[in-house]
């Protein structure tokens, strides 16, 4: 990204699910719902926004690598995106002990996302 123009945060949970994609998704929906940037397109080269670079940084606590990062990316309206996957977040208990499933787990996941908005 030759100029970083916004950095949006969120945060996102799973509460007894443990989709790492899920709590991913709803991060970034935490970042940018909360926002609006009437002027980018005029910040941008051309003032186009096709020309806008999105890079989203996710911290994953666990299952990184069930992530869908296709589906991180269609939560992005404009621009070309990019996904940065790093350790962080949280998996915590949710309070729930699950013994009849054997396919779970009592714990929660927490992703933390950045949004970084530039050209």
């Amino acid at each position: 990204m030759e100029q970083l123009l916004f950095i949006e945060t969120g945060t996102g949970l799973d509460v007894h699910g443990q989709d790492v994609t899920k709590a991913a998704v709803r991060s970034v929906e935490d970042a940018i719902h909360y926002n609006s940037m009437p002027g980018i397109e005029k910040m941008l080269p051309e003032q186009k926004l096709e020309n806008m670079h999105v890079n989203v940084k996710l911290a994953i606590p666990v299952d990184a690598d069930q992530l869908d990062v296709q589906k991180i990316k269609a939560v992005i309206p404009y621009g070309t995106v990019s996904v940065e996957v790093m350790s962080g977040g949280m998996a915590t208990t949710s309070g729930i002990f699950l013994e009849d499933k054997a396919d779970k787990n009592d714990l929660m996941y927490i992703v933390n996302a950045a949004v970084e908005v530039g050209y």
